[in-house]
């Protein structure tokens, strides 16, 4: 356990930073789990509304820092070429 003052206070921010990044990530594993069953169902509409739900929430996550940009701008542009693949006519 830390003694000095400083070093309580930022044990305590980071418990709060690391349940913040908990949540967040949980969400996003929802919010894909949802796209990857629409697109298994075949539903093009419910997929199309996941899809732009998706790419939303992991640029917020990305804009805060919780996952890097890039990592999110990779999942997005598969998860988009996952779409296009699904539903190509």
């Amino acid at each position: 356990m830390a003694n000095i003052k400083s070093a309580k206070k930022r044990i305590k921010v980071i418990n709060r930073k690391t349940a913040r990044n908990r949540r967040v990530k949980e969400h996003l594993k929802t919010v894909l789990k949802n796209f990857e069953n629409a697109v298994t169902e075949g539903d093009k509409n419910a997929a199309a509304e996941a899809l732009k739900l998706a790419e939303k929430k992991l640029m917020q996550s990305a804009a805060k820092g919780t996952i890097h940009k890039n990592a999110a701008s990779r999942k997005v542009s598969r998860l988009t070429r996952q779409f296009k693949k699904a539903f190509a006519e």
